[in-house]
C-alpha cells in the first residue's frame, strides 16, 4: 500500500510537468487540470464474470452490487482516496464538498437502485460516479463497466474510459472459462487497446469454484506460469477468490476485529496455495493484484519519463536562453527584476492600445457602442408618449403659478423637460458598462497575446487583476460623470427658449393675420413690388415700366449693375434661377463668392464653388427657414474715412439672412444661420423676392431692414401686436404648438449627450 502512495505522489508530479509543456500554470488552482490517467483502473469482462467482486476486493467493502445475471448495467465511476485515520470499517461518501458516513450495505442497495432505473446505461449521461474515502483502499480509481456481452455496451463506451493511454485494463476471466482465454473478447479488446500488453493484467476469478477440476487449474496454472496459448499476449495474471470481501464482513460482524479484512485477504492467499499447488505465490490473492498494478503503473511512468524529461530540459533550455536575451544581471537583483516587470508592462500596454486603436479583437465593439448601440438607444426614448397632447396639458394644468389659482406653463414645460431627460440616464449607463465589459475582453486578449507575460504566468495573473480593478474604478467614475451631465441639461433650461415662445406666437398670429387680410395672390405681389421698389433704389429701365428679371434690363451706368442678365432662369414655368451670390464664411468672416440655384418647385437653395460643377457643395431647405433682411456692416475706419471726406451715406444693405424657424436647429451642415450678399440691387431684389416666396408659403416669416419707412411699419407692427395679444388663443392650439417647440429643444439636448457621453467615456477609459 505504501508503493500505491508514492506512485500516487509521482503521478501528481507528472500531471504537473505536463502542464509546464502545455504552457500552463500548476499552481493556479482556478484553471482547469489535465487529468492523469496512471491510477485509473477499467474492469474488461462479460456477465458474471465475477468484475465487481474483484472491485470489492480492492475496495475492501461490498459496495458494488454482485450477481449472475448483469448487475452493473452502467458505468460505476468510483474515485478512491485512502486515509490511514479512519477504521476498517468506515466508509466516508464525499458529495460535492460535504462528506457523509455510509455503510457498505446501504451503498450497495442505492446503487442498485439506480441501475434498475438505468435506461440505456449507453454512454457517460448514465454514469455513476463516487467519491469514497476509506482506509483499506489504494488510491486508484475504479471503473467498473457493463458485461461486454451485453447491448449497452459498445466500442465507444470501451474508447471512452479504456482509450487514455495510462490507464490499467483489468480483464477479468472466470476459472471456468481459463481453457478457453484465447477466444474471450475481452482478451481481444484488450490486445487492441494495449499492443504490448504493458498496461493490461490478467484476473482469474472463482479460483474456489473451479476446485477439484483437475483440468481447469491446470489451465490455471499454465496462464499463471506464463505458458498459455501462443496467440495469447504477454500479460501478467492473478488468481482471485471473488468472495474474499463477504467473508471478511461476516468475520467482521462477528469478531469486532479491526484487522478482518488483513486476515481475510491471508485466508484467501492460504486457500489459493492449497489449490494451486505449482503456481507462483507472488500471483495469488487479493494483495498480489494491488502489487501488480502497482509494477504496471510504474511501467507507465517510466515509458513516460523520458519524453516529459526532454520536454522539460527543452523548456530549460528556452527560459535559459531568454534569461540570457534579457541579461542575467537584470534578474539577479530588485533592480533587474523591476526592469524586467515594467519592459513586461510596456509590452502589455502596446498589445493594449494596438487592439483599441486598430479595432483588433473586439476594440470594434466600443465604436459600435458608441456610434450604433447607444444612440439608437436615445431615439427609441418613449417621446411620442410624453409629448402626446393630453400628457403636455396634464402637466401644464399641475404646475403652480405664483399663486394657487393660477397655473404656470412655463413650469409645467420645464418640468415636463426634466421628466423626459432623466430618461437618458439608463442608456449613458448601459453605454459606460457595454464598454467597460469589451475593455476587460481586452485587456484579457492583451495579455494572453504579450509573450513576455506568458513566461510568468503569476505576474501575468496579477497584471490582468490590477487593470481589471483599475477599470472597475473608470466605470464607477464615468457613471458618476454621465449622469452629472444629464443632471446638469435637465437643471439648466435657459429662459430664452421661453421667450422666443411667446416671439414665435406673436409672430405666427401676424402671418395668420396677413393671410386673412391677403385678398388674392397678384395683389399681394404687386403690393410687394411697390414696397421694394420704394425701399431700394432702381435703374432706370425699371422706373420706366421695364421687367422686373436682371435678364431684361439695358445696360445702366449705376455702379452696381453689370453688363448683361445678372442671374439666369430656366424650367417649363421659370422655377429655376440661378447666380451668383456671395457667402459669408463663419470662421474667417469673409465673403467667398458661390454659384446658387433655386428651385422655387422643390423650396431648395444650393450651391457650388464654380459654375461648371454638378454637384452641390450644401442644400437648405427653405420650408424649414425664415428670412431675413440685415444691414451692412462696414469697418471703423472707413466709417471715420467717409465722414472726414463729408462723402455720400452708405447705399441700401445687400446682404441678407436664412435662419432655422427652431432656435436649436441647423440650416446648413452645422451653421444655425447662413448669410448671403448679393453682387446689386437688383439681384438682391430678385433674390429676396423668389426665397422669401418660397418661404413664406410654407408658413414663414420674413423680416426687412429698418428704412426711412421704419417708424411707420414699427407703428404697424405694434399696433398689429396689441391686437395680437388682445385676441383670445385656442387653449389646445397652444399647447401644441408649445409641446412641438419643446420637443425641438428636447431632441437638441438628447442629440448633444449622444455626442457627448462618448467623450466621458473615452476620458474615464483611458486615463
Amino acid at each position: 500500500m505504501e508503493a500505491m502512495e508514492e506512485l500516487s505522489q509521482l503521478s501528481e508530479s507528472i500531471r504537473q510537468a505536463a502542464s509546464l509543456l502545455a504552457d500552463d500554470d500548476p499552481s493556479d488552482d482556478t484553471a482547469p487540470r489535465r487529468p492523469s490517467t496512471f491510477l485509473n483502473a477499467v474492469v474488461l469482462g462479460n456477465v458474471g464474470s465475477g468484475k465487481s467482486a474483484v472491485l470489492n476486493s480492492l475496495i475492501g467493502h461490498p459496495v458494488l452490487p454482485t450477481g449472475e445475471n448483469g448487475a452493473t448495467r452502467a458505468p460505476i465511476v468510483v474515485d478512491l482516496q485512502r486515509e490511514p485515520g479512519l477504521s476498517t470499517k468506515s466508509i466516508v461518501l464525499q458529495i460535492d464538498s460535504k462528506s457523509q458516513q455510509v455503510s457498505a450495505s446501504a451503498l450497495r442497495h442505492s446503487l442498485q437502485d439506480r441501475l434498475s432505473k438505468s435506461v440505456s446505461g449507453r454512454g457517460r449521461s448514465d454514469e455513476i460516479l463516487l467519491k469514497l474515502r476509506t482506509s483499506t483502499a489504494p488510491p486508484l480509481k475504479l471503473i467498473d463497466l457493463p458485461g461486454l456481452d451485453q447491448r449497452a455496451v459498445d466500442d465507444s463506451m470501451i474508447n471512452d474510459y479504456a482509450g487514455h493511454n495510462d490507464a490499467i485494463l483489468l480483464v477479468v476471466i472466470p476459472a471456468v472459462q481459463a481453457a478457453e482465454v484465447a477466444s474471450s473478447r475481452a482478451i481481444r479488446l484488450a490486445k487492441d487497446i494495449d499492443p504490448d500488453g504493458s498496461r493490461t493484467i490478467g484476473i482469474l476469478s472463482k479460483i474456489d469454484q473451479a476446485d477439484g477440476d483437475a483440468k481447469t487449474i491446470a489451465c490455471v496454472q499454465a496462464l499463471l506460469l506464463n505458458k498459455g496459448p501462443k496467440n495469447l499476449p504477454d500479460i501478467e495474471w492473478v488468481a482471485l477468490v471473488g468472495q474474499s470481501v463477504a467473508i471478511a464482513s461476516a468475520q467482521s460482524g462477528s469478531v469486532g476485529s479491526e484487522n478482518s479484512l488483513e486476515t481475510a485477504w491471508q485466508a484467501e492467499a492460504e486457500t489459493l496455495k492449497s489449490i494451486l499447488t505449482g503456481a507462483p505465490h507472488s500471483k495469488l490473492g487479493r494483495v498480489s493484484l494491488v502489487s501488480t498494478i502497482a509494477k504496471q503503473i510504474r511501467k507507465r511512468m517510466k515509458v513516460r519519463l523520458p519524453n516529459l524529461l526532454t520536454g522539460l530540459q527543452g523548456k530549460s533550455q528556452m527560459v535559459q536562453a531568454e534569461l540570457a536575451r534579457l541579461g542575467e544581471s537584470m534578474v539577479q537583483s530588485p533592480e533587474g527584476t523591476r526592469a524586467v516587470a515594467l519592459e513586461l508592462c510596456r509590452e502589455f500596454e502596446d498589445k493594449f492600445l494596438a487592439h483599441i486603436t486598430s479595432g483588433e479583437g473586439s476594440g470594434w465593439k466600443i465604436v459600435a457602442s458608441f456610434e450604433g448601440k447607444f444612440p439608437d438607444r436615445i431615439k427609441q426614448l418613449p417621446l411620442d408618449r410624453h409629448f402626446d397632447l393630453n400628457n403636455v396639458k396634464r402637466i401644464v394644468l399641475e404646475a403652480d403659478g405664483y399663486q394657487p389659482y393660477l397655473i404656470s406653463p412655463e413650469k409645467g414645460l420645464r418640468s415636463l423637460i426634466k421628466i423626459v431627460l432623466d430618461m437618458a440616464k439608463e442608456p449613458s449607463r448601459l453605454c459606460v458598462d457595454e464598454v467597460h465589459r469589451v475593455l476587460l475582453d481586452i485587456v484579457n486578449a492583451s495579455a494572453n497575446a504579450t509573450p513576455g507575460l506568458g513566461r510568468y504566468p503569476p505576474f501575468k495573473r496579477e497584471v490582468v487583476a490590477i487593470a481589471s480593478n483599475a477599470l472597475d474604478s473608470f466605470k464607477s467614475d464615468a457613471k458618476k460623470m454621465v449622469v452629472a451631465l444629464v443632471d446638469m441639461e435637465r437643471a439648466f433650461v435657459p429662459a430664452q427658449h421661453f421667450i422666443r415662445l411667446v416671439q414665435r406666437r406673436m409672430e405666427r398670429q401676424r402671418r395668420e393675420d396677413e393671410m386673412k387680410n391677403r385678398p388674392s395672390k397678384k395683389g399681394q405681389e404687386s403690393e410687394q413690388s411697390v414696397t421694394n421698389r420704394a425701399s431700394s433704389p432702381q435703374t432706370k429701365s425699371e422706373q420706366a415700366g421695364g421687367s422686373s428679371k436682371p435678364t431684361k434690363e439695358k445696360p445702366s451706368p449705376d455702379k452696381d449693375t453689370k453688363e448683361g442678365p445678372n442671374l439666369q432662369v430656366a424650367g417649363p414655368a421659370g422655377e429655376i434661377t440661378a447666380g451668383y451670390l456671395l457667402k459669408k464664411s463663419a470662421k474667417t468672416n469673409g465673403w467667398s463668392r458661390r454659384w446658387f440655384v433655386l428651385n422655387e418647385k422643390s423650396g431648395k437653395l444650393g450651391y457650388t464653388k464654380k459654375q461648371e460643377e454638378r454637384h452641390f457643395r450644401g442644400v437648405i431647405t427653405l420650408e424649414e427657414c425664415n428670412l431675413e433682411e440685415v444691414d451692412e456692416e462696414e469697418p471703423s475706419k472707413s466709417l471715420k474715412d467717409s465722414k472726414k471726406a463729408n462723402g455720400p451715406e452708405k447705399g441700401p444693405s445687400l446682404v441678407f439672412k436664412i435662419t432655422n424657424r427652431v432656435a436649436y436647429k441647423t440650416v446648413l451642415k452645422a451653421h444655425s444661420a447662413v448669410v448671403l450678399k448679393a453682387e446689386s440691387t437688383a439681384d438682391k431684389v430678385e433674390w429676396v423676392n423668389k426665397i422669401k416666396a418660397v418661404i413664406q408659403s410654407k408658413g414663414g416669416s420674413f423680416k426687412a431692414a429698418n428704412t426711412e419707412g421704419g417708424p411707420l411699419k414699427q407703428s404697424q407692427t405694434d399696433s398689429s401686436t396689441d391686437a395680437m395679444i388682445r385676441r383670445p388663443a385656442d387653449p389646445e392650439e397652444e399647447l401644441r404648438w408649445m409641446s412641438q417647440e419643446v420637443r425641438g429643444y428636447v431632441e437638441a439636448v438628447l442629440n448633444s449627450l449622444a455626442a457627448n457621453v462618448p467623450k466621458v467615456c473615452v476620458l474615464y477609459s483611458f486615463i
